[in-house]
């Protein structure tokens, strides 16, 4: 079976575009590959969260994937730094990694536009640390999305570089890997890009029916079709987009029927489409909440993947150290 990693930095709850751009394809992937799903809380420390907030963060995405569906018996679900094979491994890619390509890379050249002030070494080599979460457990595919296409391209370099130095085969290329019947790129509510939480415009799995509906209802939109059977513009697209993903079919083509004909009140579309989120999150939402107040459960889930994960990783590691030269 093959291997499939996946990481997510907890910096807040989850949204309906990690649903339906990532999360409901881990719930098929899990019956169909061995899937490692780690919560990755070393990364989050390029943006300095506050220490009290880590443990926090990393239980609120964990009680949010088992509240999606995410079975600890069938995927091995861990906290990053349960697992410090991986910062072995980080240091012996970065000691075959250059300045000048991490430099080059798009993500680094970002992060240090976004905060000027904090730009740190672990911003420079998260392309390490990202090969070293992938790479520790042997994983041949990766689901990400393309703005982390130059990285996923430095992690088999990375593992080209290690083979070639070492003349082994330790190492597969990790390939980028999607659903893609399942995966959607969720717009956000401002009417342009994607949904994201830099950008403020999600609507959260954990968010109430009233939360839903007043975010919905601010959602842009424009005058109004003037011509019939007109091309939608990109505001209005969004909307429907979402219309897609949780309302029924014959809602759908309701709403779609009045865009056609010019008669389309926008305001019972986003009616209709808060009434329908609030009905697809209300099961999550409950099972988040149960979740979250088992602490225990929450932390047995996390040791036992753990356990598993790092079973995983100290075989590569051994592995590693063996092809280096150092004692095992």
């Amino acid at each position: 079976m093959e291997t499939v990693v996946s990481g997510i930095r907890p910096t807040g709850n989850l949204h309906l575009g990690n649903y339906f751009g990532a999360v409901k394809s881990f719930l098929q992937m899990q019956n169909e590959y061995n899937c490692f799903f780690f919560i990755a809380d070393w990364h989050s420390l390029t943006t300095r969260p506050r220490p009290e907030d880590i443990i926090k963060s990393s239980r609120t995405i964990l009680a949010e994937y088992l509240a999606c569906g995410i079975d600890p018996e069938k995927a091995t679900i861990y906290v990053q730094s349960d697992v410090k094979e991986v910062l072995e491994l980080y240091l012996y890619l970065n000691m075959n990694a250059y300045l000048g390509e991490m430099e080059r890379c798009t993500t680094f050249k970002e992060k240090a536009r976004k905060q000027p002030d904090n730009v740190n070494a672990g911003l420079l080599t998260y392309p390490t640390l990202m090969a070293a979460d992938i790479l520790i457990h042997k994983a041949v595919k990766v689901p990400v999305g393309k703005d982390q296409e130059q990285n996923m391209e430095m992690a088999r370099k990375f593992a080209r570089r290690f083979n070639t130095m070492y003349e082994t085969e330790l190492f597969p290329e990790p390939q980028s890997f999607s659903l893609a019947s399942q995966a959607v790129k969720i717009p956000g509510l401002d009417g342009s890009g994607k949904m994201g939480k830099s950008e403020g415009n999600c609507i959260y799995l954990m968010d109430d029916a009233e939360t839903i509906r007043k975010k919905v209802m601010k959602a842009v939109t424009d005058s109004g079709p003037t011509t019939p059977n007109s091309e939608k513009p990109e505001v209005i697209r969004n909307l429907f987009t979402f219309l897609d993903i949780v309302s029924t079919k014959d809602t759908y083509q309701y709403f779609d029927e009045k865009w056609n004909d010019c008669s389309i009140r926008y305001g019972d579309l986003k009616k209709q489409l808060a009434e329908d989120i609030a009905k697809f999150n209300a099961p999550i939402r409950e099972r988040i909440n149960e979740y979250s107040q088992d602490i225990e459960f929450l932390d047995r889930v996390a040791k036992i993947g753990a356990e598993k994960a790092g079973e995983s990783a100290s075989k590569t590691l051994e592995e590693v150290r063996k092809t280096i030269g150092f004692r095992i």
